[in-house]
């Protein structure tokens, strides 16, 4: 049974399971809330937004809201799907999808959301990522499983942040991120890879030893990026974690950001 604050104003039509909502908080006629939610203080959660169960929205966040696109048509029936587990701290907002995009903007379970970060419209999130205070990504962006945004970090519309990779703080990403690799600065170049990341998710130190040979030969190298890719696929194709990096690469519509000097 859901425990509303007498000062919440909840939009008839909206749809919630066992869930705490806090004071001043404000849900739209189209939300639908799975058992365990919790909504602090003066929250707004609009839109068809439907939030997994055990999320907790903090105060003052908006979720659901109308995109920030001049394209989109405010009638289009648009929608934010969030999985299970999920924290959005204070002053967070994340955007459903816009009618000249996707229409959907959707993101994983377990995401860690700090405060005054934003998920724009059409967005794909997966599950696990970590943005620290005031990160933000444009529109139509994807974030892989386990990313990490650093604090004031930016992400261009339409980029790839892959798999475990980690944005430095304030980096300001125009390109895409490849999985495993660490990339900071304006405009974000890539610094090696994301090593404490991935010991932390479990890969195995031989696979590890393989993705920094793998790195040495695409980024760091002398021969033109395309041999380079080659012979990293001759040489370890058959790792999966290195034929995801190298799918990553070739399929990029951005381009992929550059390697900057720095360490291994």
């Amino acid at each position: 049974m859901a425990t509303i604050h007498p000062t919440a104003i909840v939009g008839e039509g909206a749809e919630l399971g066992d869930v705490v909502v806090g004071p001043y908080a404000v849900l739209g006629g189209k939300v639908h809330l799975h058992d365990g939610v919790m909504v602090g203080p003066h929250a707004v959660i609009d839109g068809d937004t439907t939030i997994g169960p055990g999320t907790t929205i903090g105060p003052h966040a908006v979720i659901g809201g109308l995109p920030q696109d001049r394209k989109h048509d405010v009638r289009a029936p648009t929608q934010l799907v969030v999985g299970r587990n999920n924290v959005f701290r204070e002053f967070t907002s994340v955007h459903r999808g816009s009618s000249s995009g996707r229409g959907t903007t959707t993101l994983g379970d377990g995401n860690y959301l700090m405060a005054n970060s934003h998920v724009a419209h059409d967005c794909v999130v997966g599950s696990d990522t970590t943005f620290a205070n005031s990160a933000a990504i444009g529109g139509h962006v994807t974030i892989g499983d386990g990313a990490v945004l650093g604090g004031l970090s930016a992400v261009h519309q339409h980029c790839r942040v892959g798999r475990l990779a980690m944005l430095g703080g304030g980096a300001m990403c125009a390109q895409d991120v490849p999985p495993f690799t660490i990339a900071q600065g304006d405009r974000a170049r890539l610094y090696g890879l994301n090593i404490l990341g991935l010991r932390r998710a479990g890969l195995a130190d031989a696979t590890i030893g393989v993705l920094k040979d793998a790195w040495r030969m695409l980024f760091m190298g002398d021969l033109p990026r395309r041999i380079a890719w080659s012979s990293v696929e001759q040489s370890y194709g058959t790792v999966a974690e290195v034929k995801e990096l190298l799918d990553f690469m070739t399929s990029s519509a951005r381009g992929v950001s550059r390697a900057g000097a720095g360490p291994e």
